[in-house]
């Protein structure tokens, strides 16, 4: 059945709806030729055999505000806006209200669990790690968000470049031509994109503001992207190539992983316009395989943006993966102190 008929019969709004397909309490059907996403019969009827139908399954959708969140946990708003600033509370969703301001949504069943690990930073001062947190301007609330997207995104699909698709759309284009420099590659994986998190619909500075949120704009965040695209998209390259004009023309596997129709000629067309741009090999240092990458490599300015996702096969070196991340910056650095006049700082120094 449609996904509007199925919220109907567990008795759940479109929201909550799609809150409970997000953290995974009910699954969706992806037809074979594609199209919208659909529920068996079976699925419906698993959700009201569950003990409590349809209460427990409300109250585990069940999201709340700034305001009753705070009551819930019985603080202030304003302590309730810290927490959730600093890291300690990650939203499940958000909506834009009159003002065009973002408001965030949580769990309430999360901040139960927080309250029931965390009590001592409900009473008192708060602790010392958390006020140089704010001090430092930080506001981890867009990043925990996208990073909890991104995880349900990778963990909806096994195609290699559908996975790359994900942590791409994480990145603005200017971003992910650094790392993609293949237009070929960029018009797949731009086929492969998953859809917004609201859908299409709404007025444009809405979409805008949603596209946004969408993106990585931390230097730490991007850098973590940066490196688990990487990872996963020298994976794909070994799995399969991505589609060229002129190649084999066979079904592609869809965002989901389930099969799709045939790549549109006419976007090998549009890439074909930026082919004559590709400059750079792919290839880098390998050498001496390291199954990931430490938690030591990279910041971790808020209790996100996630962890790095090692695709299946073998991991590229860290060694390598620094080179391809910090070559750029000290080539450009040194193209900028030999065009500078002498006796001038470069731009920017």
């Amino acid at each position: 059945m449609a996904v509007s008929t199925a919220a109907q019969e567990v008795g759940l709004k479109r929201g909550e709806f799609a809150i409970a397909v997000h953290l995974g309490l009910i699954h969706l059907m992806v037809p074979p030729g594609g199209g919208r996403p659909m529920v068996g019969r079976d699925e419906i009827e698993r959700l009201r055999s569950q003990d409590g139908f349809p209460e427990a399954l409300r109250e585990r959708v069940r999201t709340v505000g700034t305001a009753e969140g705070a009551r819930q946990l019985g603080i202030s708003p304003d302590r309730f806006t810290r927490f959730a600033r600093a890291g300690c509370l990650t939203p499940i969703t958000f909506y834009l209200n009159r003002y065009r301001a973002i408001v965030w949504l949580y769990l309430a069943d999360e901040l139960t669990g927080f309250a029931a690990r965390e009590p001592q930073l409900l009473t008192g001062r708060s602790p010392g790690w958390l006020r140089d947190r704010l001090e430092g301007g930080a506001d981890c609330r867009a990043g925990n968000w996208r990073s909890r997207r991104v995880e349900r995104l990778l963990s909806l699909t096994e195609d290699p470049w559908a996975r790359v698709a994900v942590l791409a759309d994480t990145l603005d284009p200017v971003q992910l031509a650094e790392v993609v420099d293949d237009p070929y590659e960029r018009a797949y994986l731009a086929r492969l994109r998953p859809g917004p998190a609201f859908g299409p619909t709404g007025p444009v500075w809405a979409r805008e503001t949603v596209a946004h949120l969408m993106r990585a704009d931390e230097p730490d965040e991007l850098l973590w992207r940066r490196v688990n695209l990487i990872m996963e998209l020298d994976n794909a390259r070994e799995v399969r190539p991505a589609p060229r004009p002129g190649s084999d023309r066979r079904v592609f596997p869809s965002p989901a992983g389930e099969r799709a129709p045939a790549p549109d000629p006419r976007a090998d067309a549009d890439a074909d316009v930026g082919s004559k741009f590709q400059s750079r090999s792919r290839s880098g240092p390998e050498s001496g395989l390291v199954p990931g990458v430490p938690s030591s490599v990279l910041p971790d300015p808020c209790p996100g943006p996630g962890p790095v996702h090692t695709p299946t096969g073998a991991a590229e070196p860290v060694v390598g993966l620094l080179a391809r991340i910090g070559l750029r910056r000290r080539t450009s650095r040194e193209a900028d102190r030999r065009q500078s006049p002498p006796g001038r700082a470069p731009f920017g120094g």
